[in-house]
């Protein structure tokens, strides 16, 4: 099936794990329309020519990946994100990264034998990006697929089993603390300094800079320090998106971990059972992506959660995060 506003730039594909959430396909595969349009120069050239449209149909299906392309490198990833002339928004966060190209960041280098917890990009923090773009350089050869989970259906879900609970963490809002310590630990997938993370070896420029992101910090014996936010939101709607009510918070990834803790805004506790049959009612929802060479997925961080499954190495996916 041929797909686009007024043209035949690009062709519609499928890829595996595809699922249609709510009548919209989740991701929106786009190929080349024949394969010699496949070079990077006819990809940028259909990127720009549909630039709209291209970014309506990510709101629309929340999730879009372009395959079938050669775009090879860091620099070529750099090139399609500068085709939509979006802003960039700096990643803050725990997570360890490096600095590739221009606007290109390795995704989290923390141990690939390890699970990523499903999550909105930097959904903590007062200003997050609307857009999250993934470029996959070498494919796992096993394991490492990037799941992702249409946010909507989860409040849906709860809201169905757990509506008291819901209503209650909604109205009092959400705290959540978080210990980072002092110096990268790649042992990690958590293991950013406090120095990374806020761009500084001054404690008192990253608890200025920590102030303007919406975070309280307490300094620990050891150099580390435990940040704490909120009060946060449970859920929260965005325009443009069918009114959808986004299940935006990470309470299923920080609650009762060694690293972390979430809870009520008063300091009431979450129930045991509802953040256990949330996790169960996240990975039901979830649509296991697999990745091949030269994948490049956008995803709308307002609509979806994503993670990493654990994966035999090498694995290299880039990210760029956007306003």
């Amino acid at each position: 099936m041929e797909y686009s506003n007024n043209s035949k730039d690009f062709e519609e594909g499928k890829c595996e794990g595809q699922k249609v959430v709510d009548g919209e396909i989740m991701p929106l595969v786009l190929q080349p329309p024949e394969p010699n349009k496949g070079d990077l120069e006819s990809l940028l050239s259909a990127l720009k020519k549909n630039k709209d449209w291209f970014e309506q149909m990510i709101t629309k299906n929340s999730a879009l990946l372009l395959r079938g392309y050669r775009v090879n490198n860091a620099e070529d990833f750099n090139e399609i994100i500068e085709a939509f002339s979006w802003d960039d928004i700096r990643y803050v966060g725990p997570a360890p990264r490096t600095h590739v190209y221009k606007r290109v960041w390795t995704a989290n280098e923390g141990p690939l034998s390890e699970f990523i917890y499903y999550h909105h990009e930097m959904v903590l923090i007062k200003e997050y990006p609307k857009k999250v773009i993934l470029f996959c350089e070498i494919p796992p050869p096993e394991g490492g697929e990037t799941p992702f989970v249409p946010s909507f259906r989860i409040t849906e879900r709860m809201l169905e089993e757990f509506p008291e609970a819901v209503e209650e963490m909604e109205a009092k809002g959400l705290k959540y603390s978080f210990t980072a310590c002092s110096k990268n630990d790649t042992s990690s997938m958590r293991g950013r300094g406090w120095e990374d993370a806020f761009g500084t070896s001054d404690p008192a420029e990253a608890e200025r800079r920590a102030k303007a992101l919406g975070m309280d910090m307490e300094w620990l014996p050891n150099g580390g320090v435990t940040t704490t936010l909120g009060p946060r939101t449970l859920t929260k709607v965005f325009e443009g998106r069918k009114g959808r009510r986004m299940w935006f918070n990470t309470v299923v990834g920080m609650h009762g971990k060694d690293h972390s803790s979430a809870m009520m805004a008063d300091g009431t506790q979450i129930p045991q059972d509802v953040v256990k049959r949330c996790g169960e009612i996240i990975e039901e929802e979830s649509i296991q992506f697999k990745w091949e060479k030269g994948d490049v997925l956008f995803f709308d961080n307002l609509a979806l959660l994503h993670g990493r499954r654990p994966s035999l190495p090498p694995r290299k996916v880039l990210v760029a995060t956007c306003k």
